[in-house]
């Protein structure tokens, strides 16, 4: 079965891939970008910035690019909310986010949680939440002793 939260990642990301960004991390860089967007490098008062992220753009889209994140964060939140025993997408949350942050290697979880924004004090909260992460930690610590 494929792993949910890794298409819904998947599906956000060709939505953020398919917005109008240019990213620059150079004078010629911004310039070309500002060209695409039929600027000059004058008009910086017609972009945005991505803070922290190089990336740029029209302030006529920030209330799409805004109403966009929104929505993506809600249908992660919904997905959550939609696993009832933790064993469904939040295992996947997990498994996929403990993956990615080499806890096979690592043995650290903290870097996971940032990654999916959830604390500490929320897994001990949520029977869910302890489920998955057990499931998630015990079938990784599997794969990493098969590989010897």
């Amino acid at each position: 079965m494929p792993n949910q939260y890794a298409l819904l990642k998947e599906k956000h990301q060709r939505e953020v891939d398919e917005f109008p960004f240019f990213f620059a991390f150079s004078n010629q860089q911004f310039e070309e970008g500002m060209a695409r967007f039929g600027l000059s490098p004058d008009d910086t008062d017609k972009i945005y910035c991505l803070k922290g992220t190089g990336g740029f753009y029209l302030r006529s889209d920030a209330e799409r690019l805004h109403r966009m994140f929104d929505r993506q964060h809600e249908e992660h939140k919904a997905a959550i909310a939609a696993d009832a025993t933790g064993y469904g997408y939040i295992f996947d949350m997990f498994y996929y986010e403990l993956n990615n942050h080499e806890y096979g290697y690592t043995g650290y979880i903290e870097d996971t949680l940032n990654a999916i924004e959830i604390t500490v004090d929320e897994i001990n909260a949520d029977t869910r939440f302890q489920r998955a992460l057990k499931q998630a930690v015990r079938k990784i610590n599997k794969q990493t002793q098969a590989r010897g």
